[in-house]
């Protein structure tokens, strides 16, 4: 990629099958190229030492808030109340804990450049944060990107059980309330999948990203409705009518 045009990325139908979605290499995570991809289904995803990497998988692993499945322990959890949600409060910390290594992991894809992108997006009103907080502990959280009313999820941890999840379900049941009817989860995984999400066809979720970014963006601080943790808390589902 030409680091002086955010627009240079090829035809996404090009994206290889092996590995799955491999896009482009190099340029650069300025604001500019880092919406142009999001826009287009692209995201940047590499290890520490790698030139930048841009994916665009198939299929596309996405979350419909209306079809979110929470099992009836996750409901229990969400019922007990044990935990505190809040938005964009602690954005940078939530990354930095996202950043640190997992057991399976060796490394981390979160590198301090992709902090200072994303810090950046957060600071132009891009890039959101959810925080769950247990006994004044930060304990779980996740991070993303917002345009229009589309949300692609970037990452998430946990230190408690089901706190990231439950992270999740408030984001989901607070976007589903501000008209958002589609989160992009990447890639397919197993905790992804147990709260119902779906794969669709690469071609497919482009022309659904692309209506849902012209649509008009959240413009006051991203905050909790409260009627929502108390629905939550009172019935441990999401039926929160928009």
């Amino acid at each position: 990629l030409d680091p002086r045009n955010p627009d240079d990325f090829p035809d996404i139908e090009l994206a290889l099958d092996d590995p799955n979605g491999l896009l482009a290499v190099g340029g650069d995570l300025s604001p500019e190229r880092l919406l142009i991809a999001y826009r287009n289904g692209i995201f940047p995803w590499y290890n520490e030492g790698q030139p930048i990497l841009w994916w665009s998988p198939a299929p596309r692993a996405v979350l419909w808030p209306a079809r979110l499945k929470i099992s009836r322990s996750l409901g229990k959890t969400l019922r007990r109340g044990g935990f505190a949600i809040t938005l964009d409060e602690q954005f940078d910390e939530v990354m930095r804990q996202c950043s640190l290594p997992r057991r399976t992991q060796a490394g981390t894809w979160i590198s301090d450049e992709m902090r200072f992108a994303y810090h950046r997006l957060h600071a132009l009103g891009y890039a959101h944060s959810v925080e769950v907080w247990q006994d004044g502990a930060l304990v779980g959280g996740l991070y993303g990107i917002a345009i229009g009313k589309m949300f692609f999820g970037e990452s998430m941890f946990s230190r408690a059980t089901d706190a990231s999840k439950v992270g999740l379900i408030h984001l989901l049941a607070q976007l589903q309330q501000w008209g958002f009817q589609l989160i992009d989860g990447q890639v397919e995984s197993a905790h992804l999948l147990s709260l119902g999400a779906e794969l669709i066809p690469r071609k497919q979720f482009i022309a659904l990203i692309r209506q849902a970014c012209e649509l008009p963006p959240v413009t006051s601080p991203w905050r909790f409705d409260p009627t929502i943790q108390m629905e939550l808390r009172t019935t441990g589902r999401l039926n929160i009518p928009q």
